[in-house]
């Protein structure tokens, strides 16, 4: 070892505990933690410059003074500046602690201005001193923001303009109320309102100080939130877009073709094909793993696809993606040996998260006390007049696919498409002859219509390699019978044989474990409170429910798993789950191949969300 070279082992190129090697370069120290560091105190910093600049007596109290980084209060346009600054800072907070180099750069000028601005202020150097010291850190560390933007388009910038309009009015409201008034009192807020209004846009109002100097404080405020807010929109508006992912042609025919060779690993495999799912390829390309980008958090579902030996390349893939980014890496629906590979290959923790239900379609009858209440439903059904066919979606014409797709449009139970791990979005596309569809008949009453003619019930099943198929898809007539349902998969346990097919996969049971086992006697009151908190979750997402409607066919069940790199991301990556399946319904616009429709028009996108719905009325 050469004289001068720091005490530690290298293997291979890279230094033990407490050395960080950068291309060619060792460092002795670590500066992971400068993002999230800075991103809080950037947050801080912002509020506080935001709260002294709305009321004047944090300024004389100068609690502004732990605002280091912003411009002083030296006259009126100061404050006014202060105040833009402040909202520039908050709004830089997240994206820094996400480690985005362009924030980085924002608060890189941000910094030295405020240093110096801190300085003539105050009369003082401790606090501009301390500016310096952070901006020197974020200067050393500038390494670690590496991550790239976001996939955007300029519905941000409508965004934008929303939520900045309701802040300044709010903060201009505020403003126009802390400050000094005329010797006639607090004015009216029917005024104070139309003076926001006017100030947002440059007009005076016509609230009156007694000072000069507060009227042009205010005027300058409120002209410099009104000038933020458009500025920062036409911003958005005017710069480039960059693609929202989604999968391109290309790339879903390769998909199909690791469908088409290893398809029968993973029942989730084909919703792989969904077209707002972007897929990322190990180096081999013998292995793929699809995703969405939700709420900075790269989501995927299921197992990877492809060869179990290209699997490792793939995630490295998709880890080096979310690295890029700054996102989150989760895959959510992983069976036992996709989630010991995610944890292997990417040092992930698992978390399981519930079951599926599976039925071999050779063993499954309906003899036996443990299916009589299923043998009569189905009896009384059938007695009822309805009937049921079972067919491949490639052998339908044109007129039924359109006829079966109307008819789940019109039964949807929700406004927003649901679905994301176990849902293909579409119905009768090109390439889904494969899946198959069964439907239940019976001719409407004399004088009532009913949509899609005498079909009352649909289910839809996408491909699980040669020989099993996966729910996609469960809608009913609402004024249909009840039991509809279970006629429909008993039905289709019955004749899917003749199309080849051993294995089905029903609806994916959350925490069914839990509910199971808090049932058993001898149960402890941590499993107890457990399964009394998913009981009491099922009044919203049908936990409960699912499950007692799969037991009823006696499927085997099998775990599926969350992975996910810490604890602290388990919160995060439960809402972006939330918002993927479309339980959480943020305003954001339907996003469409440009030049190519969806078969189906995006009228019959389904979900299992939406069939657990509809399993659970029929309890």
């Amino acid at each position: 070892m050469a004289v001068g070279t720091p005490y530690a082992v290298l293997v291979n190129g890279s230094a033990a505990s407490g050395i960080r090697s950068v291309g060619n370069r060792i460092r002795l120290f670590r500066y992971d933690w400068v993002p999230a560091v800075a991103g809080y105190l950037c947050l801080l910093a912002g509020v506080l410059d935001v709260l002294a600049a709305i009321f004047p007596h944090m300024r004389r109290a100068r609690v502004q003074t732990l605002a280091v980084a912003l411009p002083g209060v030296v006259s009126t346009l100061a404050t006014a500046a202060s105040l833009i600054v402040g909202v520039l800072m908050v709004m830089l907070a997240h994206a820094l602690r996400r480690r985005k180099r362009r924030a980085w750069r924002a608060v890189m000028v941000l910094l030295p201005t405020g240093a110096v601005l801190e300085a003539l202020r105050w009369h003082q150097r401790v606090p501009a001193m301390v500016t310096v010291v952070l901006f020197v850190l974020l200067l050393i560390a500038h390494r670690e923001f590496h991550a790239l933007s976001d996939p955007r388009t300029r519905w941000r910038a409508v965004v934008n303009f929303l939520a900045l309009t309701a802040f300044s009015f709010g903060a201009g409201l505020l403003i126009v109320s802390a400050h000094p008034k005329t010797d006639i009192g607090t004015p009216p807020l029917t005024d104070r309102l139309q003076h926001v209004a006017y100030g947002l846009v440059g007009i005076s109002g016509p609230v009156q100080y007694a000072s000069t100097r507060t009227s042009d404080l205010v005027y300058y405020s409120l002209a410099g939130l009104g000038l933020l807010t458009a500025a920062t929109t036409i911003y958005l508006a005017l710069r480039p877009s960059s693609p929202v992912p989604l999968l391109e042609e290309t790339d879903e025919r390769r998909v199909r073709a690791l469908l088409a060779r290893h398809g029968g690993r993973d029942s989730l495999g084909y919703f792989a094909l969904r077209r707002d799912k972007n897929v990322c390829f190990s180096p081999s390309g013998k292995a793929a793993i699809a995703y969405r980008v939700v709420s900075g958090v790269m989501l995927a579902s299921g197992d990877p696809i492809g060869d179990v030996e290209a699997w490792p390349g793939a995630i490295r893939e998709f880890m080096d993606t979310a690295t890029r980014h700054a996102w989150v890496p989760a895959a959510m629906g992983c069976s036992e040996t996709g989630g010991e590979v995610w944890a292997r290959e990417a040092n992930l923790s698992a978390l399981e998260i519930g079951d599926e239900a599976i039925i071999d379609t050779g063993s499954f009858n309906l003899t036996g006390r443990s299916m009589r209440n299923v043998r009569q439903m189905v009896n009384r059904i059938e007695r009822a007049g309805y009937t049921c066919r079972v067919r491949r979606v490639g052998d339908l014409s044109e007129a039924e696919k359109a006829e079966i797709r109307d008819a789940a449009a019109a039964w949807r139970g929700t406004e927003v498409e649901r679905g994301f791990s176990m849902a293909l979005g579409r119905f009768g596309g090109s390439g889904d002859g494969d899946c198959v569809v069964v439907t239940a008949h019976k001719e409407p009453e004399a004088g009532a219509a009913a949509p899609g003619g005498n079909i009352r019930a649909i289910l839809h099943f996408v491909p699980w390699g040669r020989d099993g198929i996966s729910l996609e898809l469960m809608r009913r007539d609402r004024e249909a019978d009840p039991g509809l349902n279970e006629l429909l998969i008993v039905k289709a346990l019955q004749q899917v044989p003749d199309l080849g097919i051993t294995r089905v996969s029903l609806n994916f049971a959350m925490f069914r474990a839990a509910l199971a086992r808090g049932e058993r006697l001898g149960a402890g009151p941590v499993l107890r409170a457990w399964c009394g908190l998913l009981l009491f979750l099922s009044r919203w997402f049908q936990i409960e429910s699912l499950y007692r409607f799969n037991a009823k066919f006696q499927p085997r069940w099998e775990p599926r798993f969350l992975v996910y790199p810490t604890g602290r991301d388990l919160l995060r990556i439960s809402v972006a789950a939330l918002q993927a399946e479309a339980f959480l319904n943020l305003p954001r616009p339907r996003l469409r191949r440009r030049g190519k429709a969806d078969p189906d028009d995006g009228r019959g996108a389904s979900t299992a969300a939406e069939a657990r719905e509809a399993t659970a009325q029929h309890r």
